[in-house]
């Protein structure tokens, strides 16, 4: 295969050129201008050919939810989008806490057309009272740990698993909300929540949470990811706590800096989600912290649910939404095109960044893996979806930055028709 006259641009290297790409048997061979050569041709004039997009943190829903999504179905969709390796997290039914279901899901994801990786629960049952056996899971392939979903409240229990992960050379994924602040989850406490009857979601509830575990990262060196922030203040500690040199990565969501609590009204349980949407200077606050590297992170929290189940009053909603097929989008029309953030940077943290996380390999080069995404960021598109769910704000939304190829093993698995 030989992809001829895109934009090369590899945030590992800080590469932007305009040359072709040869590809043979899964692999990169050769990277030149002018190549000729009698094989498949993919013609990328005018777009862009990237590392294909890395999410660290997607929800499958394989085992037990399969009727919202599955890995077969949440991998194409995330090709979609441009992603060539995903982490699933481990709240599944049952969760992902014993080598039986990691042994299902890694057979299972054989079969994905991307790279698929699975994390493991931190705490058995995702109860937060006792730790799961991390070493053993490790060896049985899982990634890392994370009770996301579910906020461990056992200060002891943390600083515990993060030693042993420090020891094991895993991250650990942490979802900061402290129940006991949230009257209602998936929707911030404030104007929005008072106008529609209804406690909130309040700021403190992540902040003392992140307050806590930066400084047991700390102390413990252990290498931990503090998933979907959505306060500002949260970003600031994050930035104190990294200016004294906790290894600490942070993510943000596509809807976190895109969306504010007064999009409720308009969408009303696809803008639920946890945290919840916040204000507008929240929202200003997470871009500042993307811009400045305080946020390393853009994750999707890919989170489906049935058209039933999001038709429920607000407070019986589940909340989530799905982000794999918006997400490259979003980040080039929010962030790129109103001048945030340069292209080298947006893609940095959809590949690069989270790559550090995981121990993976990312980057265009000779020899390398063929993982790849070529996009046209100055095409509009509405968006529709493919997932099995449909439980996003922004479908029939105008957006920049199409999906054109998405390479995964030197094998095309979604092209735009």
């Amino acid at each position: 295969m030989l992809i001829k006259n895109g934009r090369i641009m590899d945030p590992e290297t800080n590469r932007d050129e305009i040359a072709d790409i040869l590809v043979e048997k899964g692999k990169i061979t050769r990277i030149s201008k002018n190549i000729d050569k009698d094989d498949e041709i993919i013609d990328a004039t005018g777009k862009i050919v990237a590392p294909g997009l890395i999410d660290v943190h997607v929800h499958f829903r394989e085992p037990g939810g399969e009727y919202k999504e599955d890995i077969i179905s949440g991998s194409r969709a995330a090709a979609r989008g441009g992603y060539t390796s995903v982490v699933c997290m481990a709240n599944t039914s049952p969760p992902v806490d014993n080598i039986d279901t990691l042994k299902y899901i890694n057979d299972r994801k054989k079969h994905s057309p991307v790279n698929v990786l699975q994390v493991a629960a931190l705490t058995r049952d995702l109860k937060g009272r006792e730790l799961v056996d991390m070493k053993e899971l490790k060896d049985h392939g899982a990634a890392g740990f994370s009770d996301d979903g579910f906020p461990v409240m056992d200060a002891y229990l943390v600083f515990k698993a993060m030693m042993e992960a420090k020891r094991l050379d895993l991250p650990i994924s942490l979802h900061e909300e402290d129940p006991a602040l949230i009257k209602n989850p998936g929707i911030n406490e404030g104007e929005i929540s008072k106008k529609l009857g209804i406690g909130g979601a309040s700021h403190l509830a992540e902040e003392v949470m992140i307050a806590r575990d930066c400084m047991l990262a700390l102390e413990t060196g252990a290498r931990v990811n503090f998933q979907h922030i959505s306060s500002g203040l949260s970003v600031d500690i994050i930035r104190w706590a990294k200016a004294r040199g906790a290894n600490i990565y942070a993510e943000a969501t596509p809807h976190h800096f895109s969306m504010t609590e007064e999009d409720v009204l308009e969408y009303g349980t696809n803008a639920k989600m946890n945290p919840p949407l916040r204000k507008e200077s929240d929202r200003m606050k997470i871009i500042e912290g993307l811009k400045d590297g305080t946020i390393d992170i853009i994750a999707t929290d890919h989170a489906p649910h049935s058209l039933e189940e999001k038709g429920r009053v607000f407070t019986k909603a589940p909340s989530g939404i799905i982000g794999l097929e918006t997400a490259l989008s979003l980040g080039i029309t929010y962030l790129v095109k109103s001048k945030h953030l340069t292209v080298m940077e947006l893609l940095k943290k959809m590949t690069v960044n989270p790559a550090n996380l995981y121990n993976l390999h990312t980057g265009i080069k000779e020899g390398g893996k063929c993982d790849l995404v070529i996009f046209d960021i100055d095409e509009k598109w509405i968006v529709d979806v493919s997932s099995k769910s449909s439980n996003s704000p922004f479908i029939g939304k105008e957006l920049y930055g199409k999906v054109k190829y998405t390479l995964c093993r030197g094998e095309v698995v979604y092209e735009d028709i």
